[in-house]
């Protein structure tokens, strides 16, 4: 049995080059965001043993502290400081911790007063090697450079509607606030839109980003109307034949569990990684 067709083991290397890919698209984001001219508030990324504590404005689901644990453990002066910078803008501080990272973290936080509210999968296949066919019902159109409005409308339109199956997701946005993020997200690295089309009207969307050898399908969503029909499938095959071109060694997604999302993903080959908990402490 090759690798690429063998059972994808996540060891804490592996985990540690995804978090760091996850770190760098949310402080992209932020950074994106401030560039737009966000002037009514001071975001930050702020680093912390190795991962880092953002904040993109009141409500964003930036606001996050993510990808410790992979290169030390953050000391109780750290912990305080990110503590008082999420304070001083009246936002919670919530830690999405990868359950292969240092477990002296997780004793750390729950000591402090943090509470576990949620889940989040990563899963991940070897893309190489492998043929995607293309959807005899749903066309995938790559469109960067024309129609963004389309794509933003139709992504944020699927998001703001979620699906009921799986567990409920353990966050919800107002829509101009989805749109900022998704439009922000959407601008950093070597980020690309996906658009699918039924009978030529937009179904569903999402985003593939390319960084060191990673290709993270990211920003997935359908409309109400559309699913069930084929649509992030598409997507996925789609995403999956551009990250075999570029020669990725590993393509990651990160899912609800038990959703649609996560038993589409399965489908396609994906494997449990592992599982992100997510911790929050309300400011004091």
């Amino acid at each position: 049995m090759s690798e690429d067709t063998a059972t994808l083991f996540c060891d804490t290397g592996m985990a540690a080059r995804i978090e760091r890919m996850e770190i760098d698209a949310i402080t992209g984001g932020v950074s994106a965001g401030l560039r737009r001219g966000k002037a009514e508030f001071d975001g930050f990324a702020h680093e912390i043993a190795g991962g880092a504590a953002c904040f993109a404005g009141p409500g964003s689901p930036l606001n996050k502290v993510v990808g410790v644990g992979f290169a030390g453990v953050p000391t109780v002066a750290q912990w305080e400081a990110v503590e008082r910078a999420y304070a001083e803008v009246g936002a919670p501080v919530q830690v999405e911790l990868a359950h292969l990272a240092d477990p002296r973290i997780g004793a750390d936080l729950t000591a402090r007063g943090y509470r576990l509210t949620s889940f989040e999968n990563v899963l991940g296949l070897r893309p190489r090697g492998r043929v995607w066919p293309a959807s005899q019902s749903v066309e995938v159109r790559r469109d960067d450079e024309d129609g963004f409005d389309t794509w933003l409308d139709t992504v944020v339109d699927g998001f703001a509607h979620p699906d009921d199956n799986g567990l409920p997701a353990h966050e919800e946005f107002p829509r101009d606030i989805l749109a900022a993020v998704i439009r922000d997200l959407a601008a950093t690295g070597d980020t690309h839109r996906y658009l699918a089309y039924r009978d030529g009207v937009p179904a569903g969307g999402a985003t593939l980003r390319v960084s060191d050898g990673i290709a993270a399908l990211a920003g997935a969503a359908t409309l109400p109307e559309h699913r069930r029909k084929g649509v992030q499938t598409a997507l996925l095959s789609a995403r999956l034949g551009a990250a075999t071109a570029a020669g990725c060694d590993l393509a990651v997604v990160t899912t609800e569990p038990g959703s649609t999302s996560q038993k589409n993903s399965q489908a396609q080959g994906f494997a449990l990684l592992y599982t992100r908990a997510v911790l929050v402490k309300d400011p004091a």
